[in-house]
């Protein structure tokens, strides 16, 4: 029998995965389970990925890309070479409120989104606690948000951004609570500022 030439069955298996995982969560998630979701032979799965933690990883990477690539296609971000203000500066005055102004902006349009996606997002962002392989991955999301927010401010401050949105998104999962714009905003124009308010 001729192999089918099938260029985006990888593509489809991590789908699957993700879909599975959104489902049942981790506990769930098997190459018997995934291949039957991707509608491939049990077999693609482990040919794509010898493990679960290799699905897992791939699944984490898939995640990471879509906050990311808001921050990306942000306005304030968007420009590859535009270099932000300089150390000392730290994004402050009208520069700072922009910032915090437009981290609200997208965190509440992710919010106001399918709220399933974002507890997939941190089901796997948190499932590096237990599985080392994750690990590496959860900190290159960590790494590549704060070298887009460093076109706007100083790394230090960058860096406590980015743990300020993760601590919210977190309370906001965990409690079953709402999105509040105008505080997570305060907050954000607080560390912009060198928590001088």
């Amino acid at each position: 029998m001729a192999r089918r030439y099938d260029p985006d069955r990888r593509t489809r298996i991590i789908d699957a995965a993700l879909t599975v995982i959104a489902a049942d969560g981790i506990a769930g998630l098997s190459h018997r389970t995934v291949a039957a979701e991707a509608d491939v032979p049990l077999g693609s799965t482990t040919y794509h990925f010898a493990s679960l933690d290799e699905l897992l990883v791939a699944a984490l990477r898939r995640c990471n890309e879509n906050f990311v690539q808001a921050l990306r296609s942000s306005g304030l971000f968007a420009e590859e070479g535009d270099a932000g203000p300089g150390e000392g500066d730290a994004g402050q005055g009208a520069e700072g409120a922009g910032l915090a102004e437009e981290l609200t902006r997208l965190l509440d349009r992710w919010f106001a989104g399918e709220r399933g996606a974002i507890e997939l997002e941190y089901e796997l962002y948190l499932a590096a606690l237990r599985r080392p392989a994750l690990r590496p991955v959860a900190a290159e999301w960590t790494a590549e948000a704060v070298a887009l927010l460093s076109r706007r401010t100083d790394p230090e401050t960058a860096r406590a951004l980015v743990a300020l949105m993760d601590g919210v998104c977190l309370q906001v999962l965990l409690t079953g609570g709402t999105f509040d714009a105008a505080y997570t905003r305060v907050m954000l124009e607080r560390i912009v500022a060198g928590g001088d308010d």
